[in-house]
């Protein structure tokens, strides 16, 4: 048995809470739905972290709720600026599966992404999932919805397509998930998965961390000091990410001695996290 092949019940799509962050852009977060809808096995239910947008993703997720396969709820608070740790703890604490899946309203997903990622999960261990970024004009072309490229091969994209291209081929790689170094670069939240008791432990994201970056590098360093190791989902659950313009913004400096705090620390849980959403 491979090193992190525990001897447990294995988890299954109903286990999953599949959770989707988006802002302000519902012609992405339509593909990233039917991309879902496609999947080869379903989640027990899809939970879309809505980080303040406006009426016409509300509608639309409320157009897709009638046709949905699986139960699709819609958490969503006032647009306050980028509080992308905050929607997502409010999202993963509505959230009822064992597991829980984290994705962004720009990633596309490839029909066997969730089996892939229930096959890759283990206790103590969260999975780390990689992208490729498309290019702007193939952006349009994935958003067109004239032709399914989450169902195409590697081969298939050209080099004007993607970045990486080479990340869509499948490779086992076995043991050598479990083992490769500790590193939290890398990690990041558009493709994150792990054990919602695990992220209870941590007490969520930071929500500290404000403005673009490093909110998912701070949970992936305190799920470290908590003794949940990083398992690579390189070659197995990478999605195709829609280009877009960057988020990052003056507050990056500011996040980013946040995170060394905490990479200097022993420290486990967010000093505000899911202990401060208020109930009721």
């Amino acid at each position: 048995m491979a090193k992190g092949d525990d001897t447990v019940k294995r988890l299954s799509g109903a286990d999953v809470s599949l959770i989707v962050t988006t802002y302000n852009w519902p012609e992405a977060l339509k593909a990233v739905l039917d991309s879902i809808h496609a999947q080869t096995i379903l989640p027990r239910e899809v939970v879309v972290a809505d980080d303040g947008s406006g009426e016409e993703t509300r509608a639309l997720v409320e157009r897709e709720r009638a046709v949905f396969p699986c139960e699709l709820v819609h958490v969503w608070h006032p647009d306050e600026g980028y509080q992308v740790a905050r929607i997502r703890n409010r999202a993963a604490q509505r959230a009822s599966g064992d597991y829980l899946v984290f994705i962004d309203g720009d990633c596309l997903l490839r029909p066997d992404f969730l089996r892939r990622h229930v096959d890759l999960a283990r206790p103590r261990r969260f999975v780390a999932g990689n992208r490729v970024l498309l290019t702007p004009g193939f952006t349009e072309t994935a958003l067109n919805g004239d032709d399914d490229v989450t169902r195409w091969s590697p081969f298939d994209f050209s080099r004007g397509d993607v970045n990486r291209r080479w990340s869509l081929v499948r490779l086992p790689m076995g043991g050598l998930r479990y083992v490769l170094p500790w590193r939290w670069k890398g990690v990041i939240t558009c493709n994150m998965a792990l054990y919602h008791a695990d992220f209870t432990a941590a007490n969520g994201f930071e929500e500290q961390f404000e403005g673009w970056g490093y909110e998912d590098s701070d949970l992936a360093v305190r799920l470290h000091h908590l003794g949940v190791r990083r398992t690579s989902g390189r070659f197995a659950v990478t999605v195709l990410h829609l280009w877009h313009r960057s988020n990052k913004s003056s507050l990056e400096k500011s996040n980013w001695a946040r995170l060394q705090e905490t990479i200097n620390s022993d420290r486990v849980r967010a000093i505000r996290g899911i202990d401060q959403i208020e109930t009721g």
